[in-house]
């Protein structure tokens, strides 16, 4: 084995994606064959640049993003200086050097540096509140500005000014999209596909100023605004530039090396210097740059081999593909994609659908292609471009819808080094090693081994084309996939709530159209499941779907078998008083009430009540809603406990109400139940409800999981407390728990069954640091909750929609 002292030194100018990725590759091909120093100019160590867009609308951290985290470079014996930026290297003496004093010698030299986003050379451009958008420190520039401003403009109607614009508006402000030309995306779309970006983007509240050209940036110090070379003007606060990127060529420059557009490099990215090498958006390869991830990735791959002496072939340029999910438009160009002589076009346009497709041949071949609503063939239609793919009838029916193209599984036509996930750089033969190697049997395990699908998640119908190509026959012996959440989609409840995160989706409508649902609509399965989803993992930012709920929480108040409604008003852990009794007696009658009926929740259910009175009667009521009808808590039904009974050790109706006033109206994965009682003597029930807690020798036995349903299930005891303050947080966390893991319409019961005991035990009662941080997530779901009857009441646009023209239309029949 090679010791370390006789590795030779590389050294790599540039902590980011490009650059790191290659050396990843170095590690895998030869790990003993290089020394290796980074340099990086950011404080931070490798992250997704790509995945900015999700840090701005706060649908991740910064740490969420990290590629190769501090660690990974100790484990690697990489030394890593961040924060420190090279200003010069001798190509003669082979030594770099660095605006802090630090010199270091080098064997061979990488240059990454990036690129640096284009600010536009007009007056008033250096004023405050003008920023790029190309690293963490805009992003939290942007933030910053978010909670200072409201009125933003983003000038840059391509990928990154669109991702931009889009994170901008999930934090609340009223944001412009300024492009100097028509039409938005104009060097990936067409015409068609491009109003049609744009009319969905419109439809979820991004405005657009096309065909304008800033001229001055108005203001002061701060930027107040922009006027435009027609005289026109726009207020702003607040600017992102996302016009584009110039390659990062200042440093190679100054060193002698020669440049253009970009650093020069032949097809081994190897510069006009002796061992100095460039890979990434810096560099200009037969002309061309880039600015888009997997084409940095593919030079890369031929770098890496050849600085550590394995054959491959030269880097002859890349077929650039661009794939954006974006508020629930999915959108897909590569290749050529504009009409011109010598093309022919195959076309599909669906405007009750939205969905577009264009394929583009040159002398019967697939030359490229857009894909507008349906992105499904995507990875299929990108390997027909690379290839050169002759279109066929079955390849022509496949575009236009009439069938299903059926030319064999994608995997094996990719060759091992083509790369499957852009986002990460994992390439076929990478997936089809850890497949072999590890035994993998589910795509959850490949990106968790490989971090292919990691981030948008496009390549994933590729991954699983892979890994069924591995398997072979075994494929569909290999370990059982989770249940799809429906019959709209094969993904599962675990894979829709990451994906969800990951992509920062907001709307039931996003999740369809960027998973790919089957049935785009939706269905009354997943509906009302993706709301409660949503509802859960943003609290603050999703906009309850009222039209995906079940009927009885729709209407907040449970239908009837003759049409008419039961109203159930909340009466604190089954206490109430004389006035309140009487203020119920009185409307029942004034309201022609068919049955009054006490629950087994201790409250007064008033059956028989018209729809069209619904509002009314809540009115006159003036109580809140006891949510008999919602997925939420229900009740805390109580025992007398101390106050009054010879038995009762603890105060079981003073802890029933607050139990109850504190987590009322917080949606559940189901229905859910807690009882308070006094002394053991389980006067309240509580070893058949969700939370069950009983007062004993000055202490809370806390228990779980009981059902007395159709399928009864005794409580089993989670842990016993001795201060209030202990139990309410750990109910608190016990909740969000569940909130955050438990399957729609899965009561604690059968959770508790599919998690075990043991496990929720853990999570909620031992890991404190993990107890705090759930209960401080159930706080911030609670600040976003509202009383359903009061709200409507005080609504008079949601009133008339949901009861009043109802009656109309009933009284009509």
């Amino acid at each position: 084995m090679v010791k370390v002292q006789e590795r030779r030194h590389l050294v790599l100018i540039g902590n980011g994606m490009a650059g790191i990725n290659t050396v990843e590759q170095i590690l895998k091909l030869a790990p003993s064959t290089y020394r290796i120093t980074v340099f990086g100019s950011e404080p931070y160590p490798n992250y997704n640049r790509i995945q900015l867009s999700y840090v701005l609308e706060k649908s991740k951290a910064v740490e969420d993003i990290i590629l190769n985290d501090w660690n990974w470079y100790l484990e690697n014996e990489i030394e890593l200086y961040t924060g420190t930026t090279v200003t010069h290297i001798d190509t003669e003496q082979k030594i770099v050097k660095a605006d802090n004093g630090i010199e270091v010698p080098y064997d061979a030299l990488i240059i990454a540096t990036g690129s640096n986003p284009f600010l536009l050379p007009v007056p008033g451009a250096d004023k405050e509140g003008i920023v790029g958008f190309r690293d963490i420190a805009d992003c939290q520039n942007m933030l910053h500005a978010a909670d200072q401003y409201k009125k933003a403009a983003v000038i840059g109607g391509g990928l990154l000014g669109l991702e931009a614009a889009k994170g901008l508006l999930k934090l609340g402000m009223d944001v412009t999209v300024v492009h100097l030309f028509e039409e938005i995306m104009e060097r990936q779309l067409d015409h068609t596909a491009s109003l049609m970006l744009q009319a969905e983007l419109e439809s979820q509240g991004l405005k657009f100023a096309t065909g304008k050209q800033t001229e001055e940036f108005l203001g002061d110090e701060r930027v107040s605004g922009i006027r435009f070379s027609d005289g026109t003007t726009l207020d702003a606060e607040f600017v992102v530039m996302a016009v584009g990127i110039r390659p990062n060529i200042l440093l190679a420059k100054e060193s002698g090396i020669a440049v253009n557009r970009g650093i020069l490099v032949d097809d081994y990215m190897r510069t006009s210097a002796p061992d100095v090498y460039a890979v990434g958006e810096c560099n200009e390869h037969r002309g061309t740059t880039y600015g888009l991830v997997a084409p940095l990735f593919e030079q890369g791959a031929v770098l890496a081999k050849y600085l550590c002496g394995v054959e491959t072939k030269p880097y002859e340029g890349s077929v650039v593909s661009t794939q954006l999910k974006i508020s629930g438009v999915d959108v897909f160009s590569a290749g050529e994609f504009m009409d011109a002589e010598g093309l022919s076009v195959v076309r599909m346009h669906d405007d009750w659908l939205r969905i577009y497709k264009k394929v583009l041949l040159r002398g019967g071949r697939i030359v490229g292609g857009v894909l507008i609503g349906d992105g499904k063939e995507s990875s299929r239609l990108q390997q027909w471009i690379r290839t050169g793919t002759v279109m066929t009838e079955a390849i022509h029916n496949a575009i236009v819808g009439q069938s299903a193209v059926e030319t064999g599984n994608t995997a094996a036509e990719l060759a091992d080094e083509e790369i499957v996930c852009g986002c990460n750089g994992v390439t076929k033969k990478h997936i089809v090693d850890a497949i072999n190697e590890k035994g993998l049997t589910t795509v959850e395990e490949i990106k968790v081994a490989t971090s292919a699908s990691r981030s948008c998640g496009g390549c994933r119908p590729v991954v699983e084309q892979i890994l069924q190509y591995v398997l072979g026959d075994k494929y569909d012996s290999a370990a059982a996939k989770q249940e799809a959440i429906c019959s709209c989609t094969t993904l599962s409840r675990d894979e829709v709530v990451t994906a969800i995160k990951e992509k920062g989706l907001i709307t039931s409508k996003e999740v369809r159209y960027a998973l790919e649902w089957d049935n785009p609509e939706g269905c009354s399965k997943c509906r009302p499941a993706l709301n409660y989803y949503l509802g859960m993992i943003w609290p603050a930012e999703h906009v309850d779907e009222k039209d995906s709920r079940f009927v009885n929480e729709r209407m907040h108040a449970n239908i009837q078998k003759d049409g008419t409604f039961g109203v159930v008003p909340r009466m604190y852990g089954g206490v109430t008083t004389p006035d309140d009794l009487r203020l119920i007696a009185d409307i029942a009658v004034k309201y022609n009430v068919k049955l009054v009926k006490v629950t087994g929740g201790q409250r007064l259910d008033l059956l028989g009540v018209k729809k069209e009175d619904l509002p009314k009667i809540w009115k006159d009521l003036g109580m809140p809603s006891g949510y008999a009808y919602a997925k939420a808590l229900r009740t805390v039904k109580t025992c007398v406990g101390s106050q009054f009974c010879r038995f009762g050790t603890k105060d079981s109706m003073g802890m029933g109400i607050l139990l109850e006033k504190k987590f009322e109206r917080l949606d559940m994965p189901a229905k859910f139940k807690l009882a308070v009682n006094g002394c053991p003597r389980n006067c309240a029930e509580s070893s058949t409800k969700d939370i069950g807690i009983v007062g004993n020798e000055g202490a809370w036995e806390i228990y779980v999981g009981g059902n007395g349903g159709i399928k009864a299930r005794l409580a089993e005891l989670l842990c016993k407390v001795r201060t209030d303050e202990e139990l309410l947080e750990i109910v608190s966390a016990f909740m969000q728990y569940y909130r955050e893991t438990g399957k729609y319409l899965e009561r604690t019961s059968d959770w508790i069954e599919r998690m075990g005991l043991e496990s929720v035990t853990e999570a909620i009662v031992n890991d404190l640091d993990n107890r705090r941080a759930l209960a401080e997530r159930m706080e911030v779901a609670l600040a976003q909750v509202k009383e359903p009857w009061s709200e409507i009441l005080n609504n008079s646009n949601l009133r008339e929609r949901m009861f009043e023209e109802i009656s109309v239309s009933t009284k009509q029949d």
